[in-house]
């Protein structure tokens, strides 16, 4: 997974950057086919956001999470980006098993008008 984090009105620390990416790990874990992962961190007065783009095999997943601390704010974009990624798997998945069960059908019903 390749990860480009930048900041607007914001320098990112090495503490920011090991934190983003422990965070993001996470999502890794759980799927193995994200390609790429933009993350801007933001900084408007009292306002910290946090926006992420997962580019997925046939899919960009989009969060973005504000709140009053940097941190609360990449905790809260982890999970909603790993929400995302789940849902998008288990679709993956969904999809997959159906295909398979209508082959099984068309495959079953051949035989039996044959007999």
């Amino acid at each position: 997974m390749n990860l480009h984090i930048t900041g607007h009105h914001l320098d990112i620390t090495p503490a920011i950057r090991d934190y983003v990416n422990a965070k993001l790990n996470r999502i890794n874990r759980h799927f193995d086919h994200v390609i790429d992962v933009s993350v801007v961190l933001t900084v408007d007065k009292l306002q910290h956001k946090v926006e992420a783009t997962a580019h997925v095999r046939g899919k960009d997943l989009h969060v973005q999470c504000i709140d009053a601390d940097m941190y609360a704010a990449i905790d809260g974009l982890a999970d909603k980006l790993d929400r995302q990624v789940l849902k998008y798997k288990e679709q993956i998945r969904d999809h997959r098993t159906d295909a398979e069960a209508i082959n099984r059908q068309a495959v079953g019903s051949g035989t039996e008008g044959s007999r």
